[in-house]
């Protein structure tokens, strides 16, 4: 089924305004949420907000809830999110680092406990959007989810990385990925109808590559899919390299924020973020930057195509033209997953009537 972006946006607005969110965050994690579906990333999308409820119902979410600084430098900023919606405390930190970032050429913004962040590529963009590179780096605390290489047991998240670049067109640079060969989220969408995994996305308790969600969920009849319930474990992509990579996240944006590391540890599921900005003007190279970062762009992108109707696509072109494609033909959701969220919606109190209207194009 496919819904329309607008009215969906406003369903997920209301169960979170139900949920105990202010109007504003509401607003926000509904608009965060379908712009990952937008782009593709139904992974972090709408079929969260089963979960973030659940979450805010059991105080492992906390609307409302703005960054405190806990260290503050010219070019450092370190911040607790105090366990608030991601949507709020991820572009707060954000916007500190491009300010401190316009102010002296770079900057390092350390957030620690902050709510499920969602699609990290969207702080990039903020980045990108003021003219400034960023890098971030990000672990999940307390989710443990992902092998190691050469292991069968969880050690590592998804732990996502993004790197955004300005090419001064329509076109920036935006990388964002998981550690992990696949999102647990994708797992979460294969587990509810949608597109299957890669064959080998997964390993089961025996060491067997799967690609059967049952190995991260166990067996989910009659309940949401818990990702701690299985005996797999999610893969990391690259072997030794997404490994190691995955192993940096936990680090930098695990130790190094004070946010905490995936070893069993107790306390609620949280991001860390370590967030790197620089400003392109500071670095001696004036509008000669941009012009090598579009001529190089279009140099890669000149190569000839394995498929002339796909082309050579540089990280961000597949979410531009799946935005497209999607605000004008609709998000597709499967039934289950749209399911779960009227559910949701019912639980909180929203009539049949009340969602139809909100639905209404």
């Amino acid at each position: 089924m496919s819904i329309a972006a607008e009215p969906l946006r406003r369903l997920v607005a209301e169960i979170f305004r139900r949920a105990g969110c202010p109007p504003e965050e509401a607003e926000r994690v509904a608009r965060y949420l379908v712009k990952a579906n937008l782009t593709g990333h139904d992974s972090h999308g709408v079929i969260r907000v089963p979960r973030y409820v659940a979450w805010i119902e059991e105080g492992r979410l906390v609307p409302g809830r703005h960054v405190e600084v806990v260290l503050e430098t010219p070019v450092i900023a370190v911040l607790d999110g105090g366990h608030g919606m991601g949507q709020t405390v991820g572009p707060e930190a954000t916007a500190i680092g491009i300010r401190k970032a316009r102010e002296h050429g770079l900057s390092a913004v350390a957030l620690r406990n902050a709510g499920h962040l969602g699609r990290i590529g969207d702080f990039a963009e903020m980045a990108i959007a003021a003219g400034l590179v960023s890098i971030h780096f990000v672990n999940v605390y307390n989710s443990l989810l992902v092998a190691p290489f050469g292991g069968a047991s969880r050690r590592f998240s998804t732990n996502p990385v993004a790197i955004g670049v300005p090419t001064g067109d329509e076109g920036p640079f935006v990388l964002d990925f998981a550690t992990a060969l696949v999102a647990e989220g994708k797992v979460l969408v294969a587990h509810q109808g949608g597109k299957p995994v890669p064959p080998d996305a997964l390993v089961d308790e025996h060491g067997r590559l799967t690609n059967d969600p049952r190995a991260l969920y166990g067996d989910a009849a009659g309940r949401y899919p818990d990702p701690t319930l299985g005996k797999g474990a999610l893969r990391t992509f690259g072997e030794h390299k997404g490994s190691g990579l995955a192993l940096a996240c936990e680090l930098l944006a695990g130790a190094l924020t004070g946010s905490g590391v995936n070893t069993g540890g107790e306390g609620p599921v949280h991001n860390g973020m370590l967030s790197l900005f620089l400003d392109p003007q500071r670095f001696g190279v004036g509008d000669h930057f941009l012009e090598d970062v579009r001529r190089f762009v279009a140099w890669v992108k000149s190569a000839k195509p394995v498929d002339p109707v796909e082309g050579v696509l540089i990280p961000g072109d597949k979410e531009r033209r799946t935005e497209a494609e999607r605000l004008a033909h609709g998000i597709p959701l499967s039934e289950e997953t749209f399911r779960a969220i009227v559910d949701t919606a019912r639980r909180l109190g929203l009539s049949d009537g009340e969602i139809r209207e909100l639905l209404e194009d």
